[in-house]
Order: structure tokens, then C-alpha cells, then sequence
């Protein structure tokens, strides 16, 4: 078939800064998702995005095109409102495990497509993959079914669904374009609102670990991402969220499962409580449930037995003991005082060169490595205490971990209390 327009000429246009007209947006996306862009045509147009930038209302209509390369979920069929939450990605961030089944014991429907971890940040799939049994891909029948009966779904995102984002999402990896906001904020976005919900609650991670290593770009980020949303008929809040140190006390897939059984059974590390409870509020209020206080269905073990419901409803068995790795190695204090940095991005490394993460798509993961983290920063620590403990399936493992913490904690002066929640953005 002919082809409405040239690619040359979209990149033109925006190399020289001007705005992309709707139509040509609306092709070029089809275009490139059926194949007739090629992929070092869109490359250059990703490039000139990254140096030009976007106008809002480009971006908007941006964005309107992803969705439309597929399909939009249709949750009118659940009897209950919907909300979601998205975090951009961080060290330890656990937090959708105890979250998702927490907001449905609250009355809400959590429809919630999450994915696989890269690099140093854990994704959500590898974690409750750990759990024997459970399975990501379901299908619409049953992604639906499933927040019917149980009011919680934790899945992959089926090929459907905004396809047009998974090809360029993937070709803005290997080409240095990953770095811009427009194009991070329409990945995001596209998949989130396509995902049919109602409500939306934004995790925008700032500090080493984190994508946005400060709060003017996490901002601008955010307030793209909340003005897309609502652009697109989406109630969208935004938290901005410290992530200069790893959140909990475990980095790793079974381990941070471990962590966050202990926050649905009442109890566990106090930041992964605290922000727990501060999204589950928000998704609430977002859904029309802001009389419902979230403490109370940790506190008498509602939101457990959601937990195990959607555990068992995907095939995994929520009693069965999780996966340990067969190594274990412990990093001491080099001196007495107080632990005053714990370096997200490093110990996030560690995890990672333990066998918790991923340097390509398709490596496996090793579901018991990662690391514990015995003292978290302003803790008083002697000589020879025990810091750190490394796991691993292969001993091999521990050099390259111990090599990405080098430099990354400091024993000193007590250091000053920095925020869990830094900005609200609505």
C-alpha cells in the first residue's frame, strides 16, 4: 500500500523543533508498529524528540496514537472502581506486592500489569515468580475473571496491548533515547491507560537508585505523566519518592517476597509500611474510598487473605516455602559509629551481579540471590558487625557484588533524616 506520508519528513520537522501535526503522528506510530517506518527511521526520530522535546498537546495526541496500536481494556464488567499504581522503578521496591491485595481488601479493583526487571532495578514478575506455581500471562478472559472474584491482578501485559510502545521501547534501549521525558512519559502512560482503570497513582522514584537521580527532572517527569492521564479521562496523582537508599531490608526476588509477607502479616521494615499505606490512600481516595483507612485491613488480615487468593487464583501456592540460594556471604563494618549511607544504586549492583536481575531481556534470574540489609543507614554499628549478607547460588558471584559496594556506605556522623514522601503532584 501507498503510505500517507514520508518518515524523512516527521523527522525533519522535529529535528528543525517544530511540532509533529496530528496526522503525521497518528501514521508514523501505525506505520512503524505494522513495520513500513523503518527501525533506523524511528531512531532518528527518537533522537530529535530527546534534543527537541515535545508540546504538551503533541505529546498528548503522542501518546492517544500507542494506545491506539492496540487494544484498550474494557473493565466495565468489574462491580467495583479501579485503581492502579505505577512506580518508575527502584532498589528494594517491593511495595505492589503487599499494595495490590491491600486496596482490593479495601473495596477497590487493582488491575495491574506490571513487568520483568533490567539492569540494577527488581521488576515485579521476576519477585512473584519466586512463589512455586505462579504464572504472569493470562489472558483477558482471565486477567478479568480474576479481578471479578478476587479484586487484585498482578500480571505481564499481553502483546495486545500497545504494541506500538514494545517496539520502541526496545529500540529506544540501543539507541541512548531512553533518557527523554516525553518518550518515557508516553511509554508509561500508554500501557497504563490502555490498561482500562480509573484511577491511577504515580511512584516517580528519586535518588541514586532510581531512574531520576533528582527532584527537578523527577518533577517535570511526574507532571508530564499526570497531565497525560488526565488528558485522557484517567484520575492521576503523582508521589515523588526517596530511593537514595535501598526501601525495606532485602534486595531480591524471594527475599523481598519474604519481606512482603511480613508487612501483610502486620509487621516488617517501617518505610515499606509507611509508603505502603501513603499509595494505598491515594488509590483509594483516586477510586472514591478515601473513608476506608487502609491500617485496618493489614491489621486484621484481610489484605492477607486477598494476598493468598490471588497467589492461588495464578496458579501459585502461597503456602509453599520460597526458593533460597545456596551461598550466603556477610559484609562487616569496617569501624565502629554510626552507618550514616547505604547507596541505593550500589547495593542495587550487588543484587543484581548476586543473580537477582538481568542484563538482557531474556537472561533467567536466580529467584533466592540478592542481598539482606542487617543495618539500614543511621544505625549505630560496632567493628566487625555485620552489615551486609549476600546470597547467592554461585560463590562466584560474590566478588562482583563485593566490587559494586566498594564505596558505597560510609560509618561516620549520624546523617540527617531525609523524607520517604517528598512531593504530592495532581
Amino acid at each position: 500500500m501507498s503510505e500517507a506520508f514520508a518518515a524523512v519528513d516527521v523527522i525533519a520537522a522535529k529535528r528543525d523543533g517544530g511540532r509533529i501535526p496530528d496526522e503525521q503522528i497518528d501514521w508514523v506510530i501505525d506505520a512503524y508498529t505494522r513495520g513500513a517506518v523503518a527501525e533506523e527511521q524511528m531512531a532518528a526520530l527518537a533522537m530529535a524528540i530527546l534534543l527537541r522535546g515535545m508540546e504538551p498537546s503533541e505529546l498528548a495526541r503522542w501518546t492517544a496514537a500507542m494506545i491506539a496500536s492496540g487494544v484498550r481494556l474494557d473493565l466495565s464488567s468489574v462491580d467495583r472502581p479501579t485503581t492502579d499504581k505505577h512506580s518508575t522503578g527502584g532498589v528494594g521496591d517491593k511495595i505492589t506486592l503487599p499494595l495490590a491485595p491491600l486496596v482490593a481488601a479495601c473495596g477497590a479493583a487493582v488491575p495491574q500489569l506490571s513487568g520483568r526487571g533490567l539492569g540494577h532495578t527488581g521488576g515485579t514478575l521476576d519477585k512473584l515468580e519466586s512463589i512455586p506455581g505462579w504464572r504472569a500471562s493470562l489472558t483477558n478472559d482471565e486477567f478479568l475473571a480474576q479481578l471479578r472474584s478476587v479484586g487484585a491482578v498482578v500480571c505481564a501485559a499481553g502483546d495486545e496491548l500497545a504494541p506500538a510502545d514494545r517496539k520502541l521501547y526496545a529500540l529506544r534501549d540501543v539507541t541512548a533515547t531512553v533518557e527523554s521525558i516525553p518518550l518515557i512519559a508516553s511509554s508509561i502512560m500508554s500501557k497504563k491507560i490502555a490498561e482500562g482503570s480509573s484511577a491511577l497513582v504515580l511512584d516517580v522514584k528519586v535518588g541514586t537508585g532510581a531512574f531520576m537521580k533528582n527532584v527537578a527532572s523527577a518533577r517535570s517527569l511526574a507532571e508530564t505523566m499526570v497531565s497525560l492521564g488526565t488528558a485522557h479521562g484517567v484520575r492521576t496523582v503523582a508521589l515523588l519518592t526517596n530511593m537514595h537508599t535501598p526501601l525495606g531490608r532485602t534486595v531480591g526476588n524471594a527475599l523481598e517476597v519474604a519481606e512482603s509477607l511480613e508487612v501483610l502479616a502486620g509487621d516488617g521494615p517501617s518505610d515499606v509500611i509507611e509508603l505502603t499505606l501513603v499509595l494505598a490512600r491515594e488509590m483509594l481516595a483516586g477510586a472514591g474510598l478515601s473513608d476506608v483507612d487502609p491500617a485496618d485491613a493489614l491489621r486484621d488480615g484481610r489484605a492477607m487473605d486477598v494476598w493468598r487468593r490471588m497467589i492461588s487464583a495464578q496458579g501459585g501456592d502461597p503456602a509453599a516455602p520460597l526458593p533460597t540460594a545456596r551461598e550466603t556471604h556477610v559484609v562487616v563494618a569496617p569501624a565502629s559509629g554510626v552507618l550514616s549511607r547505604l547507596d541505593a544504586y550500589a547495593v542495587g549492583v550487588a543484587g543484581w551481579r548476586l543473580g537477582a536481575g538481568r542484563a538482557r531481556k531474556e537472561d533467567p534470574v536466580s529467584p533466592g540471590a540478592g542481598v539482606v540489609l542487617l543495618a539500614k543507614p543511621g544505625d549505630s554499628v560496632q567493628a566487625g558487625q555485620p552489615l551486609l549478607e549476600l546470597h547467592a547460588d554461585d560463590p562466584a558471584r560474590f566478588d562482583g557484588a563485593l566490587s559494586a559496594l566498594e564505596g558505597g556506605y560510609d560509618i561516620g556522623a549520624a546523617p540527617t533524616a531525609q523524607p520517604l514522601i517528598i512531593e504530592r503532584i495532581s
